[in-house]
Parts: structure tokens; C-alpha cells; sequence
């Protein structure tokens, strides 16, 4: 790119006393939703009175209790919401109705009208107080913007005075991440010196990144230099409101937590103004895998995402952390492997501590199945597909028969070109396994035990079969059914076979119980080896047909 010449790197502040880089995050922030103003003034198609109220619902629902409905002066809607939840009583009373205005005289009247009758708001005013917002689009000195921002402060407190109910003031200096801080300060101090905050009048200063300027670290030291130089700062709650310009917006919020920040702004699955805001649903989250109760009910995010998308009319990425449809799948067969492991491990211990790779959290406990964990497409291994079989279908198979079986997947992904659902990988197998009944085809047998031969103990097997379209009968004997069948299948019909391997195992449980058998056979002429697969409610059955299977196999290689 040959014109970066024409961007500048934002200054960085000098700050040689930063505490946060050894802070730890141990507690869920102040949560507050934007998802109804900044969330929705970025929708393409802005909800209506209706869908806005389902979204509040949705949202005192999860548990957050600071939610932004809107900005009354702005319009009509927006007021009418106000009004609606107002007049309705429709605001639990542990929620904190949260208002949006300019630091404009007429702008916060019209906004003070439109509470009337609501317990708890928070009377959010805001101004611009960057250096491009200042010179650029005002034309205002730094004087002036404070005598602005102090003016509103003021004529809310007198509002609050009259306020039937709780009214705490949060101030905004817009575009705070490009303010110096030496001036966000000085503002932010000059607002809560007008307000005057005390145990029964609070109030939040919010330092927003209304536009990402720098890497999170330049943020989170700008949050912690002006937090500790608030004046009445155990009155005061500092919070945050993110952006997502250069991708970074959960980082600029965890870093900003660490440096003091009390609460965070931001909307369900990062809805907002250009690239996004900060995503309540993604930080719970990553909260939640460190062991950190975020204190919101997202154990269904699914029914979470279906009542969102809906709403907001734009979909869910499907690689969206956590949430999206492919957060907890793996398709590389070195993750499955390990995934599959890791549920292994946690079978033998389901109330220990959370030790499977690749996945930060029990998707459990957000209301997924296994069933998404593993997806099969051309580029998975082994041990996805053998996950499927066994946690959706009961076969347990042999670890040396993966590989094969895998293979075979693996060629008929490639054929169809697209990922395969469970039922396509157990219709692989059913075709390449259970039902492989040619050319040899048993039917069934009689198996009993003899004694009148020079061996002190023989099986004796008598098997109906069908070889080639044509129906026979064969009489074997052996030390047991295995090696009875396999020496009268090397005799009457000329195959040189071995048995390398078998396994057998049960199904399901009851009296309908099935049994599943499998036998590696090697075809001593060629050297090829393969497996056969049978099942049947008679173990010795199961075992004969898988027998025939890997001869069919054999044949058929």
C-alpha cells in the first residue's frame, strides 16, 4: 500500500507508573446494554416500539440491570419507548433505565420530560472532547467545551432535585481515547464537581473509545492515569465503552478492567456503529472460562441468538467466539483426536475440572450438544469419525481399524464436496461394513461343541450361505467358532486367510441386546489386511458376520 504516508500514529502518553499490567480481573463488571441506542441507531432497518420492547425484555431476562433504552430528544420512537416502558411499568425494579442527550439545554429538558414516572435512571449527557473533534468539527477551545459539559451537569442535578425516584448522572467526553488525558481530567473532574457526588447522589464517568486510535495497552493506561485523578472517586463509577475499529474491542475492555474500570458498555454479540462495540456475550464468556461467574443467564445461547437475530434482522457470524455455529467444531483430524480424548478423560471424571483441548469451555453449559463438536469434511481425521460412531451409534471401534475407516469417509466427502452430517458417516459405514454381503453372503449357522475327534474339545459349525448367487452349506471345525469358520472358509472355498485381530463389544443394554464384533483378516497371498464388522443379538453370529464382511472386503480390494 503505497499511501500510508498520510496516516499519523495517534501519541502515545507518557505513563511510567502503570499498575494494571500485574492486576488480575476476579469479579464480572457493572453490565450495561447499549444494544437498544447505539445498537440500534447501527441497524440497517431500526426496531419498532414492539421489537425494542422484546429486546428489553430479553435483556432484564439475561440479568443485566443497566440497560441504554434510547435517545428520547433524538425522535419520536425512541421517546415513545421511553414513554411506553414508563407508563406501562414495564422496568423491574432492580433495572436501571439508562437515557441518552447532548449536553444541550432543550435536548436534556425534552429527555428530562420523558423519565417521568420511571424509579431508576441513569441520565447519560456527553459531549465531544477530542483534539479532531475540537478543532475540526466545532471549532471550540477546551474552555468552552468544559463550559458545556458543566452547564448540562448542572441542569440535571436541578432536575434530579424534582426527580420522583433515583437519578444518578453519567458523563461521557466523547472520543476520550483521542482526548489528552491531562484535559479528560480536567472535564471529567469539572462535571462531578458540579453534580458534587456523595453516598446518595452517585455518578459514572464513562471513558469511551468511541474510535479505536492505539493498541489496548495505550487505552488501559489512559483508563487507570484519569480514574486515579478523579475527584470523589469512591463515589464515582468509572466505566467503558469500547469500539471495535481495529478488532480490539474485548482486549480495550479486559485491559481497561484491569486498570480500574468498574463497568463496561457494550451490546449482545457486538452489534454497533461501523465495525462494532464491545460484545457483552463474548466477555461474559471469556469470564466465565477463567472460572469468574459473569452474573448474567447465558445457558441457552442459542434461544439467545434465534430471539437476537430475529430482532436485529443480521445474522450471527458463524465463527462468532463462543456463540457462533462453529465455536465449538473442529475439523482438522489432530483436533478431533484431541477433542475426542478430552471427553474420554472427562467421562471418568464428568465433575472435575474442565480439561478438554481446543475448547475453552463445556458447551454443555451453554445449552450445545457434543453433536456440533465433531464436523467431518475432506479434511478430517480419523478421530472425528470414530467419535461420531461411538457417542452416536454405539461402535466402539478397534483403534487400528480409524485409519481404514477414516479413509473411506474422507473419499466420499471428497466425492459430494460438502461437510458430512452423522447419518452420512453411519451410511458410510453401513455401506463399507454391515451390509457387505457380496459375493459372500452368510446366512446363518448351528454351532455346537464335539467331542468324538482326537482333540479333547472341537466346535463343530454347520453355516448356510449364499457364494456368488449360488446357495451351499459347509461343516467346519476348530478350537473354537472363529477358527472353525475361518479353517472351513480356507477349505471349501480356497481363501488364504489369517485372523489378525478381534474385538467384540455390546451395543445397547436389555433384552433386545445387540452385540457388535470385529475381525482384522489378512489375505496371506497379498499381504493385504482389512476389517469386517458384524452385528447381531448372538455373539457367535455377530462374529461369523464379521468374518464374511472382511472376506467380502478382502475380495473386494
Amino acid at each position: 500500500m503505497l499511501r500510508a504516508g498520510k496516516y499519523r500514529k495517534f501519541p502515545v502518553p507518557e505513563y511510567a507508573g502503570r499498575r494494571w499490567p500485574s492486576a488480575q480481573i476476579t469479579k464480572a463488571p457493572i453490565w450495561c446494554s447499549v444494544d437498544l441506542r447505539d445498537g440500534n441507531q447501527a441497524l440497517v432497518e431500526p426496531m419498532n416500539v414492539q421489537e425494542k420492547l422484546r429486546l428489553f425484555r430479553l435483556l432484564c431476562d439475561l440479568g443485566i440491570r443497566e440497560i441504554e433504552v434510547g435517545f428520547p430528544a433524538a425522535s419520536s420512537t425512541e421517546k415513545e419507548f421511553v414513554r411506553t416502558l414508563a407508563d406501562k411499568k414495564l422496568v423491574p425494579d432492580d433495572v436501571y433505565v439508562q437515557v441518552l442527550t447532548q449536553c444541550r439545554g432543550e435536548q436534556i429538558a425534552e429527555t428530562i420530560e420523558s423519565i417521568r414516572g420511571l424509579k431508576k435512571v441513569i441520565f447519560h449527557i456527553y459531549n465531544p472532547t477530542s483534539v479532531l473533534q475540537r478543532e475540526v468539527v466545532f471549532g471550540k477551545s477546551k474552555a468552552e467545551v468544559t463550559e458545556i459539559a458543566v452547564r448540562a451537569a448542572r441542569q440535571v442535578r436541578e432536575a434530579a432535585d424534582s426527580f420522583d425516584g433515583e437519578l444518578v448522572l453519567e458523563y461521557s467526553p466523547e472520543s476520550f481515547s483521542g482526548t489528552e488525558p491531562e484535559y479528560a481530567v480536567e472535564i471529567c473532574n469539572a462535571v462531578l464537581s458540579a453534580w458534587e457526588p456523595c453516598a446518595e447522589r452517585r455518578a459514572i464517568i464513562n471513558l469511551p473509545e468511541t474510535v479505536e486510535l492505539n493498541t489496548p495497552n495505550v487505552y488501559a493506561d489512559q483508563v487507570e492515569w484519569v480514574s486515579d485523578r478523579l475527584v470523589a472517586r469512591e463515589y464515582v463509577t468509572v466505566s467503558v465503552h469500547t469500539h471495535n475499529d481495529r478488532g480490539t474491542g474485548i482486549a480495550s475492555a479486559e485491559l481497561a478492567m484491569l486498570a480500574g474500570a468498574q463497568r463496561v458498555e457494550g451490546t449482545l454479540f457486538g452489534n454497533g456503529e461501523r465495525t462494532g462495540n464491545m460484545d457483552i456475550i463474548t466477555l461474559a464468556y471469556n469470564l466465565y472460562a477463567v472460572g469468574i461467574d459473569p452474573g448474567l443467564e447465558l445457558s441457552d445461547i442459542d434461544s439467545i441468538m434465534e430471539s437476537y437475530e430475529e430482532l436485529v434482522k443480521m445474522p450471527i457470524s458463524p465463527r462468532h467466539p463462543y456463540a457462533g455455529r462453529f465455536a465449538f467444531t473442529a475439523f482438522s483430524g489432530g483436533h478431533q483426536d484431541a477433542i475426542s480424548k478430552g471427553f474420554q478423560a472427562m467421562s471418568k471424571d464428568p465433575a472435575g475440572e474442565w480439561k478438554v483441548p481446543y475448547l475453552l469451555i463445556d458447551p454443555e453449559d451453554i445449552g450445545r450438544t457434543y453433536e456440533t463438536v465433531v464436523r467431518i469434511n475432506s479434511q478430517s481425521g480419523k478421530g472425528g469419525v470414530a467419535y461420531v460412531l461411538k457417542n452416536y451409534y454405539g461402535f466402539n471401534l478397534p483403534k487400528e481399524m480409524h485409519r481404514e475407516f477414516a479413509e473411506r469417509v474422507q473419499r466420499f466427502a471428497e466425492t459430494i464436496g460438502t461437510e458430512l452430517t452423522r447419518e452420512d458417516i453411519f451410511g458410510v459405514f453401513r455401506s463399507e461394513y454391515l451390509d457387505r454381503k457380496k459375493p459372500l453372503h452368510f446366512l446363518r449357522c448351528s454351532i455346537d461343541d464335539r467331542t468324538d475327534t482326537e482333540e479333547a474339545f472341537t466346535t463343530h459349525a454347520h453355516l448356510w450361505y449364499n457364494y456368488r448367487g449360488q446357495d451351499a452349506e459347509l461343516d467346519c471345525y476348530g478350537n473354537g467358532p472363529i477358527d472353525a469358520v475361518k479353517k472351513g472358509l480356507q477349505q471349501e472355498l480356497g481363501f488364504d486367510i489369517r485372523i489378525l485381530d478381534y474385538t467384540e463389544h455390546a451395543l445397547n443394554s436389555g433384552s433386545e441386546a445387540q452385540a457388535a464384533a470385529y475381525v482384522r483378516m489378512m489375505d496371506n497371498a497379498t499381504g493385504r489386511s482389512t476389517y469386517g464388522v458384524g452385528i447381531s443379538s448372538n455373539i457367535t453370529r455377530a462374529s461369523i458376520r464379521a468374518m464374511f464382511c472382511a472376506v467380502n472386503r478382502l475380495i473386494g480390494q
